[in-house]
């Protein structure tokens, strides 16, 4: 009896363990009353990133909406496995919900592509309406067909450039220049559209060919400019605004499927409040870190886009990306 009374609850694995149902806790060592739903949530950021601090309000928001009746346990810093991994195990079931690039889901759903479709919204307001749109709504449930679905997005900022050793100020300036890019067919199709040389160089390896020469520019978002420290070898940094690819929250289909119907209503709202949270403190990131590129000497730069806008035109015509005509040209009538 002794024993039974000091056990935290029993545990009952559900599918593959993405979640467990916990007996609450009792003097006698009983399982009496309500059980608690245990989410299985796991990203490869640490905890200081605000992916990671919405989580934990989604956690929070979640236990308050259903009165402890369901909860979290939060999985940070790759413990798991990397993106690629949590996203296959959310697929098997093995995991409840994960944080993905919408870049990583192209393979699965050829939609997705059009985010990294350069200059495919017209600024951040046409952005953020497009996601709360039906054809945002839409893109959310596509993944079902590949077992998991979409609750919400995540912000991860707009990709700019930044260079080693001239400004860019106009589309001019990038011709002939060495652009490192992600390995992405689209990422370097815009390269080449602008008269740049597109380099698809490792994340880490990149620091060390800014700093060597080996490339004259990379892009990205303004904190991830601030962490990888590259305002260190790169005094120009430009607000092209080139790209903007969220990040999606998804939960596995096969544990959606088995939660009860207030636990997913109660779910949906945390993610959803969880969203507008991450925006909130992705911004104020942005805003640091652009504060210390100025602060160690980096010039920011508005550019002339029109010329950047009218390179890239020319791109979602070409056949490869026909699939995506259709959802490229509905965007452009949000407004």
């Amino acid at each position: 009896m002794f024993f039974a009374g000091i056990l935290t609850g029993i545990l009952i694995a559900c599918g593959l363990g993405a979640f467990v149902i916990r007996a609450p806790r009792t003097e006698t060592g009983g399982g009496g009353g309500a059980r608690t739903v245990v989410l299985k949530l796991a990203h490869g950021l640490d905890e200081s990133h605000p992916v990671h601090l919405a989580m934990t309000r989604m956690k929070q928001r979640l236990e308050e909406l259903t009165d402890g009746k369901a909860t979290m346990d939060l999985y940070s810093g790759g413990v798991l496995g990397g993106e690629t991994d949590c996203l296959e195990q959310v697929q098997k079931g093995e995991l409840a919900m994960t944080k993905v690039s919408t870049a990583a889901l192209e393979a699965f759903i050829p939609e997705m592509k059009v985010f990294s479709i350069p200059f495919a919204f017209r600024d951040e307001t046409h952005f953020w309406n497009t996601l709360h749109s039906d054809i945002g709504k839409k893109l959310l449930a596509k993944g079902a067909a590949r077992n998991f679905r979409g609750l919400c997005y995540y912000d991860s900022g707009d990709r700019n450039f930044y260079s080693t050793k001239k400004p860019i100020r106009t589309i001019d300036d990038v011709k002939g220049m060495k652009i490192r890019v992600m390995n992405s067919r689209t990422a370097m199709d815009m390269i080449n559209a602008m008269g740049g040389s597109p380099c698809p160089i490792t994340w880490g390896e990149l620091y060390t060919a800014l700093a060597q020469g080996t490339v004259d520019a990379a892009e990205n978002n303004p904190p991830s400019f601030d962490t990888s420290r590259h305002f260190e070898v790169c005094k120009y940094f430009t607000f092209s605004a080139h790209q903007r690819i969220p990040d999606m929250v998804i939960i596995s289909t096969k544990v959606w499927d088995a939660l009860p119907q207030d636990v997913r209503v109660a779910l949906q709202q945390a993610a959803d409040e969880s969203e507008t949270y991450q925006r909130k403190l992705w911004k104020e990131k942005t805003g640091q870190s652009l504060a210390l590129a100025k602060e160690k000497g980096v010039e920011l730069i508005t550019p002339e886009l029109d010329g950047f806008r009218k390179a890239c035109a020319g791109i979602i015509r070409h056949k490869d990306y026909a699939a995506i005509v259709p959802i490229y040209n509905a965007i452009q009538e949000v407004k």
